[in-house]
C-alpha cells in the first residue's frame, strides 16, 4: 500500500513539475529574454520618448512605445507627408494626409522570428503573395494584431516603411497562443 501511495505521489510531482515549465508566465519570461537578446545582439539604440517628425532615424534607433511592454518601432521612411495638389499646384495640409480610423490600409510585409538565423516569411511582392494584406485601420475585426495598428499610427502617412518588434500579446491569435514574438518589416499604402 505504501508503495502505491509513493508511486502516485511521485507521479503527481513529476506531472506537476513537467507542466510548470510551460505555464504562460514561464513562456512570457522566455519571450522577454528573447526580445532582450535580439536587442542586445543587434546593438539597437532604444529611444524612450517619441522623436519629432523631422528626426533623422538612425539605422539602429528603435522607439520603445510607451504603454506597451516590449513593443519597439523603427521608422525607415516617413512616406508621403507632403503632396502637391496637381490641379492648383499647392501643398495640401499634412493633417489631410494622415491615415484616419477606418481607412483601408494595404500592407506588404516580411516576418521573421527573433532567433539567430531565423527564417523569413515574405509577403513583400506579388511574386511572394499575389494580393497584399488589407485591413481597416483601428478595426480589430479586420486585423486583430494590435501591434500592426500601432505601427500604422506611428507611420502616419501612405508609402511609409517601418520595422516593428512585436511581442506575442500584440499579435495575431496564433502568436498569442504560442507566445511567439516576431519582427516585421512593413510598407503601407491607403486604398482610395
Amino acid at each position: 500500500m505504501k508503495k502505491i501511495i509513493l508511486a502516485v505521489l511521485t507521479g503527481i510531482v513529476l506531472l506537476g513539475s513537467g507542466c510548470s515549465q510551460n505555464t504562460y508566465s514561464n513562456l512570457r519570461n522566455k519571450e522577454d529574454k528573447l526580445i532582450a537578446n535580439y536587442i542586445s545582439r543587434n546593438k539597437l539604440n532604444i529611444l524612450t520618448t517619441e522623436p519629432d517628425d523631422d528626426y533623422e532615424w538612425g539605422e539602429r534607433d528603435y522607439l520603445k512605445v510607451p504603454g506597451y511592454d516590449n513593443f519597439y518601432f523603427h521608422l525607415i521612411s516617413r512616406g508621403d507627408s507632403i503632396r502637391i495638389d496637381s490641379i492648383s499646384a499647392t501643398k495640401r495640409d499634412t493633417a489631410d494626409l494622415t491615415i484616419a480610423a477606418n481607412d483601408v490600409v494595404v500592407l506588404r510585409y516580411k516576418q521573421y522570428a527573433l532567433t539567430e538565423y531565423a527564417d523569413t516569411l515574405s509577403y513583400w511582392t506579388t511574386m511572394d503573395q499575389p494580393y497584399p494584406y488589407e485591413f481597416h485601420y483601428l478595426n480589430t475585426n479586420d486585423c486583430e494584431a494590435i501591434g500592426w495598428h500601432l505601427a500604422v499610427q506611428y507611420m502616419r502617412y501612405p508609402d511609409s516603411r517601418c520595422i516593428i518588434i512585436q511581442p506575442s500579446k500584440l499579435g495575431f491569435t496564433a502568436e498569442q497562443n504560442s507566445v511567439t514574438p516576431y519582427c516585421y518589416i512593413m510598407k503601407i499604402k491607403v486604398k482610395q
